[in-house]
């Protein structure tokens, strides 16, 4: 099963993620403590159109409207496998992990422009998907874009919530990334189209490549 935004646009998919979740595992915001979040980043936004930065699966499976998208490079972040999933991309009995933003380092990713008349319906359903249990932080960051310096939104790791993973080494990532599966498919696939997506805009990440290069050896043992 995919993402998709009719999902989103019906609650279709937290409906499913409740519906999934063992009782007691995990919490999960209220309406309206996504709908103050989501209020209180657009009362923070520059003048015009919004911008939204992805790093992992919002670059190839965006599920909102758009005008355009751009490579981007974000400074003093880096994207790393740190929040587990114990249902998207894997379960509770093996949870599977998701990328998150960590203090340090770059990051290149794409950068979404979002008409302004939709910015707030659009990122509603963003935040449907994202920010379900508030295990990331939103928050505006500054980019380098072939456009000049750009103020985006971009979701960064909570590292105070109970499904943060800390500093895992790239071995253990790999193990975990190579067997979870969830309702939304595997975690090899979910590493696989981040990377693909990134060579798709000529961008090299070393540290994905090495994971799928790990990921490979487990899988072939």
């Amino acid at each position: 099963m995919g993402l998709c935004r009719e999902d989103l646009v019906a609650g279709h998919f937290a409906e499913l993620v409740r519906q999934l979740t063992p009782s007691g595992t995990l919490t999960f915001l209220s309406e309206e403590e996504r709908e103050a979040s989501l209020q209180t980043t657009l009362a923070a936004a520059p003048p015009g159109d919004v911008w939204l930065f992805g790093y992992g699966s919002l670059m190839w499976s965006p599920a909102f409207l758009y005008e355009d998208a751009l490579p981007a490079l974000l400074r003093a972040w880096h994207r790393r496998f740190c929040l587990w999933t114990p249902l998207g991309r894997g379960t509770p009995e093996c949870p599977g992990l998701v990328l998150g933003l960590e203090r340090g380092g770059a990051c290149r990713g794409v950068v979404f422009r979002i008409a302004r008349d939709r910015a707030e319906e659009e990122l509603r359903l963003v935040w449907r998907r994202e920010m379900l249990s508030g295990a990331y932080v939103p928050r505006w960051v500054t980019l380098d874009s072939p456009q000049g310096p750009l103020r985006a939104i971009t979701f960064t790791i909570n590292r105070t919530h109970a499904r943060y993973a800390g500093r895992l080494d790239e071995t253990e990532v790999a193990r975990h990334v190579a067997v979870a599966e969830g309702h939304l498919g595997t975690c090899r696939e979910y590493l696989h189209e981040s990377v693909n997506a990134l060579e798709a805009l000529g961008i090299s990440d070393s540290s994905m490549a090495r994971l799928v290069t790990l990921v490979a050896q487990i899988i072939h043992t």
